[in-house]
């Protein structure tokens, strides 16, 4: 068997899960989400990775879709109502292939009947609009996860990079919102968000916290990736890190980089750290060996020719998520807001 087919058969009994794909921008502007579309030229590869057909083949079945506004547009909160509309308009119109998924058990019962499960989360506080109503409403409609920051300073904090980057942590409502999000059984995602604030946050939250996708610092040394201290803040909350698939963060092109990131994740914070965050659709251009989620398995295969076992292979592909998203159950879905 080539180290392919074993992948395919590795994603075939084990739940693959992705932590970040901006797909909802595409699929509200007419992209076809059911329609099985070529790669991109890499040239021009910002968009265009993620569709149902590809994410069958590559043995995709659960993606956490990021929903992304501008900080400066009038109203981000109704542009995020807006992407959200459009998966779960997406969602009832092929319910036999593709359902919104809350909870671990979710995801793992659509992989048990052959379906797609797609989950929500919000990259950026800005769109809250300062408000935890707009919080509340938006755990009410299946997010399950939100990122503190984006690219802009918000109410909440300072990005890493962007405008108003600093050097200061949470802001007072930054802290509130973490506990918010605890309360409501939302994971904090710290992807974007400056080192103090990172660290301030990951010590605040009494819930595991993800990092929905990043670079590690330990590999490539970039404002966009984490150190081994953000590393280990995370692993302390029983958390995990989703590695990007994008060549400017890795800092070199070829699958094999984003293995090297996930490898150095191990090391600095145990295998129950890793998991995938591939940022497809993200305006970001990928490995010219990853063009898709068609070619997820290739990440699989790369980690196999390592000697990597299974049970360490199956953590990083979605067992570490799933085991996070276990661990917040989201009271919205409980009916105990």
């Amino acid at each position: 068997m080539t180290d392919v087919a074993e992948a395919l058969a590795l994603h075939a009994e084990t739940v693959v899960v992705d932590l970040h794909a901006d797909t909802p921008a595409f699929m509200r502007a007419g992209y076809d989400f059911f329609a099985r579309h070529a790669p991109v030229p890499r040239a021009i590869s910002f968009g265009g990775h993620v569709d149902l057909p590809r994410m069958r083949e590559g043995g995709l079945c659960a993606q956490v879709f990021g929903i992304w506004t501008f900080p400066r547009a009038r109203g981000p909160a109704k542009g995020v109502h807006k992407e959200i509309d459009v998966v779960a308009k997406c969602a009832a119109a092929r319910p036999e292939d593709l359902v919104i998924a809350w909870t671990a058990d979710d995801i793992r019962a659509a992989h048990a009947s052959g379906r797609r499960a797609a989950l929500l989360s919000i990259e950026g506080a800005h769109a809250l609009e300062g408000s935890l109503d707009n919080l509340g409403q938006f755990a009410r409609l299946g997010v399950r996860s939100l990122g503190l920051l984006h690219f802009s300073k918000n109410p909440a904090g300072h990005p890493a990079y962007g405008l108003g980057k600093g050097t200061e942590g949470l802001t007072d409502f930054g802290r509130e919102l973490v506990g918010e999000l605890d309360r409501l059984g939302v994971l904090v995602d710290l992807a974007h968000i400056n080192r103090a604030g990172f660290l301030e946050a990951a010590a605040r939250t009494t819930k595991p916290a993800i990092v929905s996708h990043t670079g590690v610092s330990g590999v490539h040394a970039h404002w966009r990736n984490v150190d081994d201290e953000q590393i280990r803040a995370v692993a302390s909350t029983g958390g995990c890190i989703g590695v990007i698939f994008a060549p400017r963060y890795l800092g070199r092109d070829g699958l094999a980089a984003v293995v090297d990131h996930i490898e150095h994740l191990i090391r600095a914070g145990g295998e129950d750290v890793p998991a995938l965050g591939s940022d497809f659709d993200g305006f970001v251009r990928p490995p010219s060996d990853l063009p898709d989620v068609a070619a997820l398995p290739r990440v699989t295969a790369e980690m196999l020719r390592r000697g990597w076992t299974r049970e360490r292979i199956a953590k990083i592909l979605g067992g570490n998520f799933l085991r996070v998203l276990g661990a917040v159950p989201p009271r919205a879905r409980e009916g105990t807001l």
